[in-house]
This record gives C-alpha cells, sequence and structure tokens, in this order.
C-alpha cells in the first residue's frame, strides 16, 4: 500500500479531500471547496479532481498515490456510477467492490449500500464509509450511529456489519421550511443559534397535532408567545431535529447509546436533542471518521491488487 492516500468525500453540495499518512491516518493537508454534483457536469469530474490534488501526486516513483473516493461523486449524478450493495455488508466487502474511476490514474470510488425489504426501502452514499470509521474509532463491534446532515442516517451496526439504516430528511426540510413557507418567514436573516428556541422545539415533538401543527408554531408563538425573529430558526431546528430523535426513539426501543458522527457545527444541537431524549452520546468528527472507514477499506483493497 503506498505512504500516502487521497481521501475524497464529495457530496452534491461540497468537496472535500484530505492527503494522509497510510501508517499512521495522520491528515498531512486539507482541500475543501463548494464544488459538488450540483456545480459539475460529468465530464469535468476527472479533471476538477486532477486539479485538486495534482501537487500531492507530484514527484511520485511508479503510480500515482491513490485516490479514493466516497459519496454521492458514485450515484448516476456523479463521475461514475458504483454499485449500491444489499446489507448487511461489511467494509470489506465495499473494499472487495470498488470500482475505478474513468479519466483519472489509481483512483478509486467507493460502493454505497441499499435496503430493499417489502418494508423498508432506502439508500446511502458516503455515510456508510463514516459509519465504519465511527466503528474503529470507537473502538467497538456494535454500535448505534447518527450521522445529521441534509438527509440524516441513522445506522446500527453488529458484530462490524451494517445490518440496517434508516434516512431522514431532516436537513433539506428545515431548508425548504425556513426559506419557502410563512412559519419559516422571520427566520430568513441568519441568526445565532438559541438554545431555549430549540429546547423549546424539542419539547413539541411527539405531541399532539404531530409535526405539521408543530412546524406551524413558528408563526403562531412569533405572534402571540414571544417567538422573536431570531429565535424562529432554531425553534424550526428543535422541532424537527426532535421530530427525528423521537421517531428513531420508537422505532428502537432498546436504543441507549449514539455515535454522533458529524461536524461541529451540528454536533451541539444534536447533542441536545440526544440528550434529552435520555441517550447516551459519544461525538465522532464526520471528516475523521470519514478518512478512518476509507483507511480501512483502502487497505484491504490494496492488498487485493498486490
Amino acid at each position: 500500500m503506498s505512504q500516502r492516500l487521497i481521501v475524497v468525500d464529495w457530496g452534491t453540495s461540497n468537496f472535500r479531500a484530505f492527503l494522509v499518512d497510510a501508517a499512521s491516518g495522520r491528515t498531512l493537508d486539507t482541500r475543501r471547496s463548494s464544488s459538488g454534483l450540483r456545480a459539475l457536469a460529468r465530464e469535468e469530474f476527472p479533471h476538477y479532481c486532477a486539479a485538486q490534488v495534482s501537487d500531492w501526486r507530484a514527484g511520485e516513483v511508479g503510480e500515482p498515490v491513490p485516490i479514493y473516493l466516497a459519496g454521492m461523486v458514485g450515484s448516476q449524478r456523479g463521475w461514475f456510477e458504483a454499485p449500491q450493495l444489499e446489507l448487511p455488508v461489511t467494509a470489506a466487502d465495499l473494499a472487495d467492490r470498488v470500482v475505478a474511476a474513468p479519466g483519472l490514474d489509481n483512483t478509486w470510488i467507493v460502493p454505497g449500500v441499499k435496503q430493499v425489504t417489502p418494508t423498508h426501502v432506502d439508500v446511502m452514499r458516503g455515510e456508510e464509509v463514516q459509519a465504519f470509521g465511527a466503528l474503529a474509532l470507537a473502538g467497538v463491534d456494535n454500535a448505534d450511529c447518527c450521522l445529521p446532515g441534509t438527509h440524516s442516517k441513522w445506522a446500527r451496526l453488529e458484530q462490524g456489519r451494517l445490518t440496517d439504516f434508516t434516512t431522514l430528511m431532516t436537513g433539506e426540510l428545515y431548508h425548504a421550511v425556513r426559506f419557502h413557507t410563512l412559519p419559516g418567514e422571520p427566520a430568513r436573516d441568519d441568526a445565532a443559534f438559541d438554545a431555549a428556541a430549540f429546547e423549546l422545539g424539542l419539547s413539541r415533538a411527539g405531541h399532539a397535532g404531530g409535526v405539521l401543527h408543530a412546524l406551524f408554531e413558528g408563526r403562531s408563538r412569533h405572534l402571540y408567545a414571544g417567538l422573536s425573529a431570531a429565535q424562529v430558526g432554531s425553534f424550526l431546528s428543535g422541532v424537527l431535529i426532535g421530530e427525528e430523535v423521537h421517531a428513531m426513539r420508537v422505532a428502537r426501543p432498546g436504543l441507549e447509546r449514539v455515535l454522533l458522527v458529524g461536524a461541529e457545527s451540528l454536533r451541539q444541537s444534536y447533542t441536545l436533542a440526544l440528550a434529552q431524549a435520555g441517550l447516551t452520546v459519544e461525538a465522532i468528527d464526520s471528516d475523521a471518521a470519514t478518512i478512518a472507514g476509507v483507511l480501512a477499506i483502502a487497505a484491504r483493497h490494496a492488498r487485493r491488487r498486490a
């Protein structure tokens, strides 16, 4: 296996690349941009990626430093479609099914996963890598992971196998409500996170009237119950994150401990919500989880190619 590795997490909205020391897992350099899938045509992907990391590959003798890509880059809308494997799945299964990315030497796309049963149909790309990375970083074989984002994922891993996951459109729905509905109108401008308003929103989860009424309370409470314009966004966030956590508590009644895998900007609100629901939380940085997951996959893939 190469002494260095390039890990790329490429989603719909963002590009993140990490130059990593393969032996220690230490990050040597980082590149970030807003050039996600929406910003590029399919034929632009290899050229954009090469431009972002060319200096990291310069001067290498033999094969260039390997690149491993995870996320929506492997979807139909991305660079090249990688398979989505049926559950249950291990990190080794992902390694065995990586595909070569056309147009750039020694560049590989990690597969996603899918769950298709008579009662649950779901898909995932990128978060499965973070879930396996979180498992390694936490030093456990069994865990429930909460991976918040535009489309939050809750993943269950048992004996090192991903056995179940659920997608919840929390982040995308929050954006839609805040910017495209009447209750969200006072929250159009940026405002600081308000813990009191967020916790009030959390308290509405599971109450009579459901989430559809609770969201409208963003307007009625602004008009008549003292919720300021600067608090409305935090209230709406609390309603939706509270509903997400409540739904998963109902779906997984034995849930006690959660690995919270996310960016620092999301961990504060989710930690409040999970703790209020009586769950023990271990926070893990999403970039660290991505790197740890890809390193495990790349090591096995390199052994297969040797």
